[in-house]
Parts: structure tokens; sequence; C-alpha cells
């Protein structure tokens, strides 16, 4: 949905409706995650996908079923192989999707959800998708403000807070409530959306592989930034656009800089004088994942260091060194693939290992 959402900003400023069709929920080995969305707007543009091909196509006509009748429908989609042609998907999984017509009418808040999500404001976007409440009704949740209605507003009360709670989380999934937002009851399903500001990549020495590094770690969507004390190094026009270069000592920057369970953080500067401070307060603090270049000599070198600065083994533990997956990796892009792949795999729980050499479910199964 965060990468649809500029297009539909546009379509709901210039007020055409447009039909929108959102993964709610997912089993076994779905292609996309819940939030997933495809949208379907004026003389048949098609943006986002909600299954990486398997029911576009099915998707694509009810979506425009929907916009034309602004009647809200909600279908599910799995695998099927009595019929070669049935529309299904062939990953062997199952998504549940929503599809809502927008209009300035009937959903106010999707416009300025986009604007939020573009300026880096949190919101979490509630919508019925199932029971005795109007189903595709929207609610907009801010930390300090609220948009449109659920239909009744026990419910809202009751959505605003858990939308709240899930966006400080940055989470999203299924809540379920009686018709006046009762607890204990579950006769109506909510879709909470969490859209949290991008996670943060901090990346420390501003060599060529911090260069290459950055340019992935935006592509993944990262809010990245570059530091490094040598101003002749941490210069703008070495990295990729958007990417925020600061020339300061790496661990003074770090100390005045806040991380959360997102946070990832590359070290590879590969020199005590920086690494040493700067990894002694990045192992002591929140972060997603940590790793630093070097070689395993001078990993051992650094451990050392670091273990003389009175950190734990425990602390010590967390820290991925030398940085990245056995790749052969060789060139910087190649490092940056690497690194992005352990980021990954250890956000996922993912082995590394080639999928043609493990068995079972390419995308291990998660609970509705």
């Amino acid at each position: 949905m965060r990468d649809v959402l500029p297009v539909l900003g546009r379509w709901c400023a210039a007020g055409v409706p447009f039909g929108l069709a959102t993964v709610v929920q997912v089993s076994r080995s779905a292609p996309r995650d819940p939030g997933a969305a495809m949208a379907v707007g004026p003389d048949e543009e098609v943006v986002g996908s909600v299954s990486g091909g398997c029911v576009e196509g099915a998707v694509f006509e009810l979506a425009q079923e929907v916009a034309a009748s602004g009647e809200a429908r909600l279908e599910t989609f799995g695998y099927s192989d009595e019929d070669a042609f049935a529309v299904g998907l062939t990953c062997g999984g199952e998504i549940t999707v929503l599809v809502r017509a927008v209009t300035p009418e009937r959903d106010p808040g999707l416009g300025a959800v986009a604007e939020s999500v573009a300026a880096g404001e949190p919101v979490t976007v509630a919508t019925v998708t199932d029971g005795p409440a109007p189903r595709g009704t929207a609610l907009a949740v801010w930390p300090d403000r609220t948009l449109g209605t659920l239909g009744a507003s026990g419910l809202d009360a009751a959505v605003t807070a858990d939308a709240r709670g899930e966006l400080a989380l940055g989470a999203t999934g299924l809540r379920h409530y009686g018709p006046q937002g009762q607890r204990r009851e579950d006769s109506v399903s909510v879709f909470l959306q969490s859209f949290a500001p991008p996670p943060r990549m901090l990346v420390f020495g501003a060599i060529d592989y911090a260069a290459a590094v950055a340019r992935i770690g935006d592509f993944l969507g990262y809010r990245v930034t570059v530091c490094d004390a040598r101003p002749v190094f941490a210069t703008p026009r070495r990295f990729p656009e958007g990417v925020e270069v600061v020339a300061q000592w790496p661990h003074r920057y770090l100390r005045d800089t806040d991380t959360d369970e997102r946070t990832v953080i590359c070290v590879l500067t590969h020199d005590p004088k920086f690494d040493v401070p700067l990894l002694t307060e990045a192992l002591r603090r929140p972060a997603a994942y940590i790793g630093a270049m070097g070689s395993r000599r001078t990993h051992a070198d650094r451990a050392a260091r670091l273990a003389g600065e009175g950190l734990t083994e425990r602390e010590l533990s967390r820290l991925r060194s030398p940085v990245g997956l056995d790749l052969g990796a060789r060139t910087p892009e190649e490092v940056a693939v690497s690194v992005a792949a352990e980021i990954v795999a250890l956000r996922w729980g993912g082995s590394g290992a080639p999928l043609s050499a493990t068995e079972g479910a390419v995308h291990p199964y998660r609970s509705p």
C-alpha cells in the first residue's frame, strides 16, 4: 500500500473514484503479506499488486465491478488443482482480499493518509471487512486525531485505541469487536494497517562499500544516513540522492540519535579508533541488526577490544561480524547484496541456504 499511495493521493485530490483491493488475511505460502494493495483507476489504469500475478486479472475485474456498484466485496483466493482454468494461487497459499470503492464521499481520509505517509507522519487505516458494520467503511487514526467513521461511536472508540497501539509497533492485521466495539465479541472484523515511518539504516564509514550499502538500503525502504568523521569522504555527491550524509564522529552521532527495534546499523570503517567507541554504544542500545566489516582477524581483535571496554558476552553476541552472508562477494555492489541478504534473513528467520537445497514451504506458515 505504501508504494501505491502517491498515485491514490493524486486520484483522491482529483476527485475520481477508483476500486481498491487490499490483502487482509493470508495463510500458508501466500505470495504477498497483509496490506499489499492494487488499485484500478480511471481509464483502467492499474497500480500495485495483491499476488505477484496469480490472481491479478480476477481482482482487476472485481475492482471495476465494485467501483461501479459501490458495494464492497470480500473474496478469498486459494490453490485449486481440479480445474486448470480456475483462478487461484499457484503457490499453494490462500489470500483474502477486501475490494472497496473509494470516492471523496465514502473515504474522505485516504488523501490525508497519503499526505501523512509522504511526510513520514505515522497513521493507521482501519477498515471494516466483515460483520454487521458497513463493509469497506474506513477510519484513519493518527496519534492526535481521527478522520472518518466505522458507523458506530463505540466501535470508533475501541478501534482508535487499538489502532494507536498497533501504530506504536508498526503492526498490521485483523482485529475483532462487537457492533459497539465490545472487546469480548467478534462479530465485526476490522483490518488495521499501520504506516509507521520507514525504519532507519545507519551506515558508518563513507567508503565505496558504504555507497553501495546505502543504495540497497534505500531500495529496501530504509531511511538511510551515512556518517563519517572525515569531511573529505562525507560528502553528499558520493552517495545516492535522498541519503543523508553527516560529517561527525560516529559514536557521538549515534549517542545523539534515537534507534529502535527496526534500526539497522552497518559499521564499515574497520578502524579501531572509530569501531570500538561506536560499537560500544551500538551494542548497548535497541537495534534489529548490527554488522561490522572486516576480516576474521580484524573481528577477533575488535571483539577483544570491546570486551576490554566491559561489553558482556550477551552484548557481543549481537554483533554480526564479518558482516554479510557468504556469497563470495568481491565488489562493493556484491558486498551490499550480501549485507542486505543477511538483514532480510535475520528479519524473517531465513536460513540463508539455497531454496533448491531446502524443503517445505517457501514462505513459512503465518497464522491468521
